[in-house]
């Protein structure tokens, strides 16, 4: 009897025309793949292996294995803990600069007279090169003679704070130049999600006696969280890779390393201190906190994230 045997399009031989497209296929996938394999995964492989050795950029990292040790020196270093603390410090400009955002963008998402112009002034921040405006902030907060120290004099009478020199005052400076500096792609963002959100909403709100304030928390509020959630999530991971902005103003780190970042205490290890395994371990910590805050960020995001049905 003979018995049927059911269709496999998987196991159908290609003829000629589709060996040669399925060839064609494999020589447009192959470049970025390439790519992938020599710029992404082979540093991230050997970025590993270094963190386990005491490599310092001339020696061989298999001759200088060390195991674990860079790790468990990790987490007894203060100045790990210290720079860590002052990137979470710095983060406190996330929700400072998302809601300054949120709020510039409801202003400016009204048909008036000149607000395109008004939207690009905002924008240009963000499309400017981060160290020329660092250098700029840098000058603005100089103790002698800067922009900022030379109103409050004026105003006050009494010379203002050492910016960037004091401990306290330094974070403050950061998180400032920080804020200012991605306020313009936040007010984008938060622009497109206003204009997304349909008119009737707002509509059978006032029918039903909302009052402004009660049309920004109940509807725009929840319908741009999605907005919100890529802000936060971007912003996050951003700030834990703070870097430049520090190198740039504050070159030495400040006192007693009071400014200084993950990063920046991670490059000041691998590069001026030539501890280059020790830096890879670091570098491998800090991404599994960062993949670790994520995680947590889109586990609870279905409780507070809403979209526009």
């Amino acid at each position: 009897m003979e018995q049927n045997i059911p269709y496999d399009p998987k196991k159908r031989k290609m003829n000629a025309a589709e060996r040669r497209e399925h060839r064609w296929g494999l020589a447009f996938v192959a470049p970025p793949f390439i790519g992938f394999l020599l710029f992404m995964a082979f540093p991230i492989v050997f970025a590993f292996v270094a963190s386990l050795s005491k490599w310092n950029g001339m020696n061989s990292v298999f001759d200088s294995f060390c195991g674990l040790e860079n790790y468990i020196k990790l987490f007894s270093d203060a100045k790990f803990w210290k720079v860590l603390g002052n990137t979470v410090i710095y983060m406190l400009g996330i929700p400072i600069g998302m809601g300054l955002a949120l709020i510039i963008a409801v202003g400016m998402n009204r048909k008036i007279k000149g607000i395109k112009i008004l939207r690009t002034m905002y924008y240009v921040p963000v499309v400017s090169s981060l160290v020329a405006v660092a250098i700029l902030w840098m000058w603005v907060f100089n103790y002698d003679f800067g922009l900022l120290n030379s109103i409050i004099k004026a105003v006050t009478g009494q010379h203002g704070p050492n910016w960037l020199g004091d401990p306290f005052w330094v974070k403050v400076s950061m998180i400032i130049f920080m804020v200012w500096k991605g306020l313009g792609g936040s007010v984008v963002l938060y622009l497109s999600g206003l204009q997304s959100i349909p008119a009737d909403y707002y509509e059978a709100a006032k029918l039903d006696g909302a009052s402004g304030f009660n049309l920004f928390r109940y509807i725009t509020i929840p319908l741009v969280s999605p907005v919100t959630f890529y802000l936060l999530i971007t912003g996050l991971i951003g700030g834990f890779q703070v870097f430049v902005e520090v190198l740039v103003m504050v070159p030495n780190g400040g006192l007693n390393h009071s400014a200084a970042t993950v990063v920046f205490y991670l490059y000041e290890k691998a590069f001026d201190n030539h501890q280059m395994g020790y830096g890879s371990a670091m570098a491998f910590l800090l991404a599994i906190i960062i993949f670790i805050v994520t995680a947590i960020n889109f586990k609870g995001q279905d409780k507070w994230v809403h979209t526009i049905q």
